[in-house]
């Protein structure tokens, strides 16, 4: 009988061990899971806002620079061709999965001039011309640009700021020439170099000829780069 409970003691002893070492194992991989989870999830969101902003700039040569959409429905809606709409976006691009309530941040024209030398600055000091976009509105966002005299500082690029660049960014109603992100969380990957999601304003702006390619990077390997279509 002593041999017995010896052996049963051992045997749970045995699996108690085995049961450690496993939990060990899942808190030395659980970070690694959380971060990949949270990279596909930006990931997705870029894919989604290149979308969006590929829409805008369909949307503003349409109208020849005339005419700023000023909601995400107007996206969505298409625009005119003959009796029917043609689609320029998918329903899933209106939705961004980094932000709680899944709704995009509209930015007017003149508040691009934060990315603008964000983008400048990761161009190396050089910022394109915007050739896919109607002139009519290119030439008004160099109105903002003309005078960027500062580089982001390394804060500033890779903060988790409890704000974002301007404080009157809206969902709804307001004539817009790209999107962010209401997520102030700093990000796993960065783009354009930045990584805030906060900071991430997808746009037809500043995508002309010359541009630097729009890459993303895992924060634990520099030589993970991979284009991110335009």
């Amino acid at each position: 009988m002593k041999n017995r409970k010896s052996q049963r003691g051992m045997s749970l002893i045995a699996v108690m061990a085995v049961m450690t070492i496993f939990a060990v194992a899942l808190l030395a991989v659980a970070p690694n899971v959380i971060q990949e989870v949270q990279r596909e999830k930006e990931l997705e969101s870029i894919r989604r806002g290149e979308e969006v902003a590929e829409a805008i700039r369909q949307y503003v040569n349409f109208y020849q620079g005339a005419k700023l959409p000023k909601s995400m429905d107007d996206l969505l809606e298409g625009l005119p061709q003959g009796t029917k709409k043609r689609q320029i976006m998918r329903a899933s691009a209106a939705i961004d999965p980094l932000s709680e309530d899944g709704k995009w941040q509209l930015v007017p024209l003149d508040k691009m001039k934060n990315f603008a030398k964000r983008v400048e600055t990761y161009n190396n000091g050089m910022l394109p011309s915007s050739d896919n976009v109607d002139r009519r509105v290119s030439n008004q966002a160099g109105a903002f640009i003309t005078n960027l005299v500062e580089s982001p500082t390394e804060e500033d690029v890779t903060a988790s700021a409890e704000e974002t660049d301007e404080d009157s960014f809206t969902t709804s109603d307001t004539p817009f020439i790209g999107v962010v992100s209401q997520s102030k969380s700093r990000s796993v990957i960065a783009y354009y170099g930045i990584e805030n999601h906060s900071k991430w304003v997808f746009t037809p702006l500043f995508r002309g000829a010359g541009a630097a390619r729009t890459r993303i990077r895992n924060n634990n390997s520099s030589d993970s780069n991979r284009r991110i279509p335009e």
